[in-house]
């Protein structure tokens, strides 16, 4: 029973030790774990801004006054046909060179 009163403050300082070094690493988990998540945060608030911005520019475009837009896009689609359509059918159009005589 003695050897245990002798052993006692080597095991409590050994206990210590073993508290305030789990301490220590659990802290710095905590510290790790803290920034990534504020750099999400500032990844997620960057990209809710630019989602918003482009909402704002949709809303902006369905609510403008007289703006149709099933015309718009017939008229976008009608304009690209015309352009493929005048493209394939012009001829190709050479400068002709002058030759000496």
């Amino acid at each position: 029973m003695d050897w245990i009163i002798g052993l006692a403050p080597f095991i409590m300082v050994c206990f210590i030790i073993w508290v305030v070094s789990n301490r220590k690493l659990e802290e710095k988990r905590l510290r790790i774990t803290a920034d990534h998540s504020a750099e999400k945060a500032a990844q997620y608030a960057t990209r809710i801004t630019e989602l918003e911005d482009r909402l704002r520019v949709l809303e902006r475009i369905v609510t403008d006054k007289g703006y149709d837009v099933a015309t718009q896009i017939e008229a976008l689609r009608d304009q690209r046909r015309v352009d493929e359509d005048t493209d394939a059918a012009m001829p190709l159009q050479f400068p002709r060179k002058e030759t000496a005589r």
